[in-house]
Order: structure tokens, then C-alpha cells, then sequence
């Protein structure tokens, strides 16, 4: 089946954090280079700015990564973890 030229899949891995956090960006330097190497694409979702995210993360727990939808890891992200979560 090849998808509409318009309809994008939304990408495997979600990253919800927030500007000028240093966990976040710690979070994001990891995703971005798993998501490289795999060939996975990411989003990155503000909770500042993005109140329906805010709302179903523990803003205490920021950085969230979501992985398919679900929940995969909290503050830190263990590029092994992730990895073996995207195979």
C-alpha cells in the first residue's frame, strides 16, 4: 500500500520537553542521533507552548520520550534502550 502523497505517518518517536532545559537537550542530542541511524524520524513537542502535550505528561518528569505511543523513558534516554525499542 504507498500512502498519499499528503499524508505523512507520524514518526515513531515523540521527544516532550521544553526550551532551555538541559536534560532536553541532553534528550535530544540521543534521539536525534538513534533516530539517524535507524532511519527514524522524531517530533518534538513543546509543553510550553503545546497545552493538549502539558496536559498528559507529568511536567516534573520532563523530558518525556514516547515511543509508538507509549510512554518509553523520562529525563534521560539510554540510546540502547531506545535502539532496541525501535527494532
Amino acid at each position: 500500500m504507498t500512502l498519499p502523497p499528503d499524508a505523512t505517518p507520524e514518526p515513531r518517536v515523540v521527544l516532550v520537553g521544553r526550551e532551555g532545559c538541559h536534560l532536553c537537550e541532553a534528550a535530544r542530542a540521543v534521539v536525534a542521533q538513534v533516530c539517524a541511524e535507524l532511519g527514524e524520524s522524531y517530533r518534538e513537542v513543546d509543553v510550553d507552548e503545546d497545552e493538549e502535550a502539558a496536559a498528559h505528561v507529568d511536567l516534573d518528569e520532563i523530558p518525556v520520550t514516547f515511543v509508538d505511543g507509549r510512554q518509553h523513558d523520562f529525563w534521560r534516554v539510554d540510546p540502547d534502550r531506545l535502539r532496541a525499542a525501535l527494532s
